[in-house]
């Protein structure tokens, strides 16, 4: 049953993430135009490929809308495997295709997928359903908190392996902060997080580019044509927007300035355009999508429905933190586009399939609220 309430908090989650789609579907038009015509010899190339992913995911959200809630359970553990597969197929020789240095792509019969998106989805929605299973055993190591502690580790690797440092970063914050939610031990906890700090940087060290990331991000300046390129040009994007912008479609720095303008850097090209104003709106609707998001899922009974929205709203507003860090310089490159903004039509479709399940989740929600206990 949908409260009067309910509706409301939906509806303002929904119309938040539908904006920030549109903006971003303007402002891949706009960073990436110039260069899709001299590329691809087609100045909306991208847009129409983003429009092919906003389309697949309305059909996914009317699909995911109408399946009854117990079927989706039934069906999580064996669509997390099927999502496993489907990346593991990406390091097939002649099925998987390396973009950038990163083997995330599989192509069939002519159409792209990047399964990692699929994964990162299908994988919240499983750590949600193995923390409602074990709900009563997530204080034993053995019996709640292991089982657990794998599967995430197997995601990990599996991500590294493409390789993707900055996804399986993100997914692992966003699973320990759902593990502490669920009351998992603190103790737990700290003693798994406090060895990945060490492995993470053993991981940076041991491949260069990871090296010279965090080299030019503690001084662009110097290496300004070389590593630091990117972030400095960044910054000059986001200076020369003042506080007004310079306006939507004159942006110079798409001229072949700025490397990835319409992926990982869309939001130096929204705050060059649009000023100090725009990009201070753009952060708003964030901070809205984690308020709204937080709102349904506290109102939600069932824990499953409960732990997978706050794993989708804390997953997606990680990433958007982490790609505006990138973009103003306060953090090394990731590779991690802005969510419901930044051209990836595979991620957009992925996104806008999780909208559905939690209007799904919403529309199921027929007892009191699932309280997680806090920790003493």
């Amino acid at each position: 049953m949908i409260t009067a309430k309910n509706s409301s908090t939906l509806f303002s989650f929904m119309c938040i993430t539908m904006i920030c789609i549109i903006i971003g579907m303007v402002f891949i038009y706009s960073s990436s135009s110039v260069y899709a015509l001299e590329r691809l010899g087609s100045a909306d190339y991208y847009l129409r490929k983003q429009l092919t992913g906003l389309i697949l995911g309305f059909i996914a959200i009317i699909i995911i809308r109408l399946i009854p809630l117990y079927i989706i359970k039934m069906w999580v553990p064996w669509v997390f495997l099927g999502t496993v597969m489907l990346t593991v197929m990406t390091f097939i020789p002649g099925m998987g295709q390396s973009i950038h240095g990163s083997q995330r792509w599989i192509y069939i019969a002519g159409f792209g997928f990047q399964p990692s998106e699929a994964l990162k989805m299908s994988f919240i929605v499983y750590l949600g359903y193995l923390l409602a299973k074990k709900q009563y055993r997530l204080t034993s190591f053995t019996r709640g908190y292991l089982p657990i502690l794998c599967v995430l580790g197997a995601t990990a690797l599996l991500l590294l392996k493409q390789p993707d440092f900055g996804q399986a970063v993100t997914l692992s914050l966003t699973s320990f902060l759902l593990l502490y939610i669920a009351q998992c031990r603190l103790l737990h906890l700290a003693l798994t997080i406090g060895p990945l700090i060490p492995v993470a940087g053993l991981l940076v060290w041991l491949k260069p580019y990871r090296l010279q990331r965090v080299l030019a991000f503690l001084n662009p300046w110097d290496d300004p044509q070389g590593a630091g390129f990117q972030i400095i040009q960044s910054l000059i994007a986001i200076g020369s927007g003042k506080v007004t912008g310079v306006g939507i479609a004159q942006s110079k720095q798409k001229f072949f300035y700025l490397p990835m303008q319409h992926t990982d850097f869309i939001f130096s090209i929204i705050a060059e355009e649009t000023g100090f104003i725009g990009a201070s709106a753009l952060i708003g609707l964030y901070i809205l999508f984690l308020y709204t998001g937080l709102k349904i899922a506290r109102s939600l009974h069932d824990p499953f429905c409960y732990y997978t929205t706050i794993g989708f709203v804390l997953l997606t507003s990680l990433q958007a933190l982490i790609n505006l860090f990138v973009a103003t310089g306060l953090m090394p490159t990731k590779g991690l586009g802005l969510p419901f903004i930044s051209y990836g039509m595979s991620a957009l479709l992925c996104n806008v399939a999780m909208l559905g399940l939690i209007m799904n989740f919403v529309a199921n929600n027929h007892e009191e609220p699932y309280k997680a206990h806090m920790h003493n």
